[in-house]
């Protein structure tokens, strides 16, 4: 497959510029639906179904498997939106320096779509079979937390005894075992307008009501214990001589592990429950919908077979620990043996320097394609 691949490096870097030329953050629709035509084609000509999920307002979603296969018992998750917002990719497009490769999601994580395609088809046209026991989705909205396509990875996930998740490697080339699960809480705080200066005394600000809880939801984080609790949002009141009517937090969440999260539910609640200022009313809405992605006795036995792939193909494997979430976390919480990390290695995600190291390409395409076929076997 080595030689393959080697033969089609220009193919794949040409397909790589394409697809990152084109605008697919979470809210281009357009954009991400433009790239999954691309892929559907690409797919079906290597005799996949695929099945397009349609999304009014997302893009849509993609679920792909061959004809031939029956009960695939491997499930491979990607996702095709980006953070950037439209007009990113005329402004700095794909581009290759010094071994690197630029541009607008080029790792996270449109050379891992490349890296699938490629891998897929290296395995069909070297005979190996092991592309028949795959299922693949592919979802428009992981950056937004998954909302329109979490109900659909579940369900494929369904009886699946592996999920391969083809977010990049670390920038040192490790692969993902665990990951911290998370959630985001809005909290509403209700007052009552008032001149400042003629009758503040009338007044009851829902921004110093705001203030008092922001401070206690900062302070249930825990960095020894994995666990932090960020208020990275806050609006409110009209003028600088009104007392404040109304204000807002938006609260971003991230755990370690499980049973982290009934807790921490329960003191975000008792802060928000509590009254600072008299005649403030506050409502909080919000869940943590990511299960943390935990190290487990599947994962290693897992890791185990990755592990002597790489070292097949004179790859050294290692593993990390990652604070972000992704659609790993679902697969894992459902007791799916999951590994991450398994796409290109790369740094600096969701900013301008963002990059892919261009020869990791072919080299995780290969080790993609080496698992696929050790665990159909």
């Amino acid at each position: 497959m080595k030689d393959l691949l080697n033969a089609k490096k220009q193919e794949m870097l040409h397909f790589l510029e394409q697809i990152v030329n084109i605008d697919s953050g979470s809210h281009i629709k357009s954009g991400i639906d433009e790239i999954s035509g691309l892929l559907k084609v690409k797919f079906e000509r290597l005799g996949f179904i695929v099945e397009v999920v349609e999304e009014k307002a997302q893009g849509n979603h993609l679920v792909i498997q061959h004809r031939d296969a029956v009960q695939p018992e491997i499930i491979i998750i990607g996702h095709m939106d980006t953070v950037f917002p439209e007009g990113t990719a005329k402004r700095r497009p794909f581009t290759m320096k010094d071994g690197r490769a630029y541009g607008p999601g080029v790792i996270d994580m449109k050379a891992s779509l490349v890296e699938l395609i490629y891998a897929l088809t290296c395995m069909k046209q070297t005979g190996r079979k092991g592309y028949q026991n795959v299922q693949i989705v592919l979802n428009s909205d992981e950056e937004l937390g998954s909302p329109t396509s979490r109900s659909l990875i579940m369900k494929q996930a369904i009886n699946k005894k592996y999920a391969l998740i083809l977010e990049a490697a670390r920038p040192d080339g490790s692969i993902v075992t665990a990951r911290r699960g998370g959630g985001q809480f809005k909290v509403f705080v209700e007052g009552k307008a008032a001149h400042s200066g003629i009758e503040p005394e009338k007044g009851h600000s829902a921004i110093e009501e705001l203030a008092y809880k922001v401070i206690k939801l900062q302070q249930l984080t825990n960095h020894e214990e994995g666990i932090s609790v960020n208020v990275g949002l806050i609006q409110g009141g009209t003028a600088a001589n009104t007392v404040a009517a109304e204000a807002s937090a938006h609260v971003d969440v991230r755990i370690s592990q499980k049973k982290q999260i009934n807790p921490l539910k329960e003191q975000i609640e008792k802060i928000c429950t509590t009254n600072y200022i008299a005649g403030t009313k506050t409502n909080v809405v919000g869940k943590i919908e990511r299960i943390p992605m935990e190290k487990s006795e599947k994962t290693e036995a897992l890791l185990s077979v990755i592990k002597q792939a790489g070292q097949e193909l004179g790859l050294t494997i290692t593993d990390t620990a990652t604070g972000g979430s992704s659609d790993a976390c679902l697969t894992s919480a459902m007791g799916v043996a999951t590994i991450d990390g398994l796409g290109p290695v790369g740094g600096f995600f969701h900013s301008e320097e963002e990059y892919l190291v261009i020869s990791s390409l072919l080299e995780r395409t290969l080790l993609l394609a080496t698992v696929i076929q050790k665990l159909s076997e």
